[in-house]
């Protein structure tokens, strides 16, 4: 695997996967304008060095961007390659072992089993060639991104964050953002379903400081190994050296007693004291494509900051689908499903989460039925099972259907009846979901598609419609194939849909309902909007065998709706303007056009949070 994230990096310009930007780009908004240009051109364009940042740092942004790269990252030609590994260790750790061959035969498994483990050295890793504490620590230093406008601030985004159970000595790292308030202190962004945050409450328990660090960069193994989906208590380097092959070299930090991969790139050492308050933290440009919004969170306290002498910071955007966590996300569908199968549901043959769900809001899933009610107990077993709890939209589908092609999703839909295959239910949601109006906790909504016929695209003739109900506008594009309508309407009408459709002659499987400033945007992108503005139990209603979704801004005030409401996050009218007037400095080929102009229309006020004047 690699040594360092220069070594990656130099791969990825030998393979054809990385550009070199030579002329001065901020970290302050101008580089993450670039890569979202980038992250969502075809196929995910390329990875970018910024070598010229105002610090004495290059910066490397969307180095996981591609399915390429990301197999690249893991090591491997494809990502199929490691699925099948994880089944061959499987089955040879649990088939039964009668004869004495067949238990010899184990043995070079246990031994190469044996080379995961981590491993610690006594000595310095390349990680501490320059070393900063006390004093002499500056954040100020490092090239921090500001990503989006409305953020609070500069913020880490590639953090892996390294803690340790007080109880039990077991660590844990996790990948959470990191606010940068001055030059020795930061945010730390620990959800409450987090292993963090639960590191977090067991110090503040014991009335102790909480020891942290921080690393970046390294083996790119490492960063894929933080945003894993791993059971609490399970190392995530055990993981990163089953994925490399090798085991991870750890270093002890300088500050305290954590130890981290001697070859990262830079180390970011500190505490988080529970005797202090929390703080006010955010907003923040969020992977569901809306700001999170202000809210309290430990302060990091920096006591020393390392690195290698040839460190590269490595950073990444998040927002409007798809970026470059997208092709994260298909590793890990790749990777976890046969421990899913293992630990919850046999059966599963596929699992597939559409990049305009933004891994949570959306998830279609394969299997094979036994029983009555078996389909309704995998979806239970699903919306229980670690990160899976807070899916909010799930599509059941034959084993055998390919999850991820539309045309065989498409078909199951036209032949299904929503309200009979509807399986409803409740329960956690993401800290980051802004619909629901309970923090945290709404309802969830499966279509059991088993038992469908797939049936051709509908051949009805459409004629001209008329406005009903307080709908104003509204596409038939997707009807033909989807036999969904899209409906438009002011976020604060009342709309009467079933009147609409009445007037109209339509009987759809599906009518959502829009912000009238969402004309024109595509099917991926209202996908997006229609699982992320919604809460199943408020939202998804049955008229008449067609299922009634209200996507529009929830607007706070009225009631039934969330006490806040983020806008969409996009690029400022400056930034862009600036990105375009200088691309050609820039070098990275054809000009790409601001993907932030589709959808500022969706802004309901220049700030990250949307405001309430008008609402009746």
């Amino acid at each position: 695997m690699y040594g360092s994230m220069r070594e990656y990096l130099e791969l990825l310009e030998r393979e054809g996967e990385l550009v070199r930007i030579g002329a001065f780009v901020d970290p302050v908004l101008e580089m993450a304008e670039i890569a979202d240009r980038m992250a969502k051109s075809p196929g995910g364009g390329k990875a970018l060095l910024f070598e010229n940042t105002g610090t004495g740092f290059p910066v490397a942004m969307n180095i996981f961007g591609s399915a390429r790269r990301m197999a690249l990252a893991l090591g491997v030609d494809s990502l199929d390659d490691i699925p099948r590994r994880i089944r061959e260790v499987i089955s040879m750790a649990m088939s039964p072992k009668g004869s004495v061959a067949e238990k010899i035969a184990v043995v070079p498994l246990l031994g190469e089993a044996s080379r995961w483990f981590p491993k610690r050295s006594r000595r310095r890793g390349e990680c501490q060639r320059v070393v900063f504490t006390g004093d002499d620590v500056r954040l100020g230093m490092l090239p921090v991104l500001k990503c989006w406008p409305a953020d609070g601030g500069r913020f880490v985004t590639l953090p892996m964050v390294n803690t340790v159970d007080p109880d039990s000595g077991v660590p844990n790292v996790g990948m959470y953002r990191m606010q940068v308030f001055d030059d020795c202190t930061t945010g730390m962004h620990w959800h409450m379903h987090k292993t963090g945050a639960r590191h977090y409450e067991a110090y503040c328990r014991a009335g102790r400081r909480m020891p942290v660090s921080v690393c970046l960069g390294g083996d790119p193994v490492y960063t894929y190994a933080a945003t894993a989906p791993l059971p609490d208590g399970i190392d995530e380097y055990l993981l990163a050296g089953f994925l490399r092959g090798r085991p991870v070299k750890l270093v002890k930090c300088l500050t305290n007693d954590i130890y981290v991969p001697a070859d990262c790139d830079f180390v970011i050492e500190g505490y988080v004291d529970p005797a202090e308050g929390k703080t006010v933290e955010g907003p923040f440009g969020d992977h569901t494509g809306f700001y999170s919004l202000e809210d309290l969170y430990p302060r990091f306290h920096v006591t020393a900051v390392t690195h290698r002498r040839d460190a590269v910071w490595p950073a990444t955007i998040v927002g409007i689908p798809p970026q470059e966590d997208v092709y994260i996300s298909q590793a890990t569908e790749r990777i976890f499903l046969e421990p899913i199968r293992l630990a919850i549901q046999p059966e599963i043959a596929d699992l597939y989460m559409p990049p305009a769900g933004v891994s949570h809001n959306l998830a279609v899933v394969s299997m094979t039925p036994r029983y009555p009610g078996h389909v309704d107990a995998a979806v239970s077993s699903l919306w229980g099972a670690g990160q899976m709890m807070f899916n909010k939209y799930m599509i059941v589908v034959p084993a055998g259907s390919d999850v991820r092609d539309a045309d065989t999703l498409a078909a199951l839909l036209r032949g299904a009846d929503p309200e009979k295959t509807a399986i409803r239910g409740s329960g956690a949601l993401d800290v980051l979901d802004h619909a629901s109006a309970t923090p945290c906790y709404g309802g969830k909504l499966a279509f059991d598609l088993t038992g469908a016929q797939p049936v051709p695209e509908l051949d009805t003739a459409i004629g001209e419609l008329a406005a009903a109900g307080g709908i104003t506008g509204w596409s038939m594009d997707f009807f033909r194939r989807w036999g969904v309508v899209a409906l438009f309407a002011d976020p604060v009408a009342a709309v009467d849909v079933a009147a609409f459709l009445g007037v109209n002659g339509l009987c759809p499987k599906c009518a959502v309902v829009f912000d009238e400033t969402a004309v024109g945007l595509a099917g991926g992108e209202l996908l997006w909007l229609a699982t992320g503005n919604t809460d199943p139990a408020r939202d998804a209603v049955f008229r008449g065998g067609t299922l009634i979704v209200d996507a529009r801004t929830k607007l706070p005030g009225k009631p039934g709706n969330p006490a806040r409401f983020p806008n969409p996050v996009t690029a400022a009218p400056e930034t862009i303007r600036l990105v375009d007037e200088r691309w050609a400095e820039y070098g990275i080929g054809e000009f790409l056009p601001s993907p932030s102009s589709r959808y500022r229309s969706l802004l309901r006020s220049q700030g990250a949070e949307v405001e309430t004047v008008g609402v009746r």
